[in-house]
């Protein structure tokens, strides 16, 4: 007589082969197809992450200063100014400027003086040379708070109603320039030149006005108009 062993009663324990369920083709399919439809591909959520992105960035350029703070009109407004009293070609003239603003953009930009000119606007031209208490200053590197109470002569303070200054006849006499652009801060240049007494040879001319740059070349014929009204040659 056989005696059979008594069936176990224990579970096998899961995930063992023995605890797994056996799943059909047709379930594995479908379960596949649910985690893929649930589960968003790489693809999906990076097209989903540039379009809220893209909203937020237009809404923002919308919206404007609401969204993103203050605007530039409150940043201007916001910004240091100062009151500022000058006598530019000898008339006295008091103006609130924002204190970052130069020379050059107070003659330009608020009292309508274009004869000075922005060439290079880092000081390395002399396109914007002008006098200021008789010496020459290149005016886009000099801020207008810094010289109140000062004398500014600019180019349109030379002559004389409809009488030319000397050094402006003589750059006409001479041919002294060809486009014009740098001929303001040339003149400028000539003027201090000639007034701080370094007008002695051709060679001390340029040194004194190495400065000044005529990017059409008309070098010799400016030395020469300095010579004529310096000395009347």
């Amino acid at each position: 007589m056989s005696i059979e062993p008594p069936e176990s009663t224990v579970a096998p324990p899961e995930g063992s082969p023995e605890g797994s369920p056996e799943r059909s083709p047709e379930g594995s399919a479908k379960g596949s197809a649910e985690a893929s439809s649930s589960d968003p591909s790489r693809r999906t959520f990076i097209a989903t992450t540039t379009a809220v992105g893209g909203a937020v960035v237009a809404g923002g350029l919308i919206a404007g200063p609401s969204v993103f703070g203050a605007g530039p009109a409150d940043a201007a407004q916001a910004s240091p100014s100062s009151r500022v009293t000058l006598t530019i070609n000898g008339e006295r003239r008091t103006i609130t400027v924002d204190n970052r603003t130069s020379l050059l953009d107070l003659l330009r930009e608020h009292l309508g003086l274009t004869g000075s000119k922005k060439g290079c606007n880092a000081g390395a031209c002399g396109a914007c040379t002008v006098l200021v208490d008789g010496r020459r200053v290149n005016s886009c590197l000099t801020l207008a708070v810094r010289l109140d109470g000062a004398e500014v002569t600019t180019i349109e303070g030379l002559a004389k109603g409809e009488r030319l200054h000397p050094l402006q006849q003589a750059f006409i006499d001479h041919d002294a320039f060809q486009c014009g652009y740098c001929t303001s801060g040339q003149i400028m240049s000539g003027v201090g030149c000639i007034d701080e007494g370094h007008t002695g040879s051709p060679e001390e001319i340029r040194e004194f006005m190495s400065g000044n740059i005529c990017r059409c070349g008309a070098y010799v014929n400016i030395v020469r108009a300095v010579e004529q009204a310096a000395h009347g040659k």
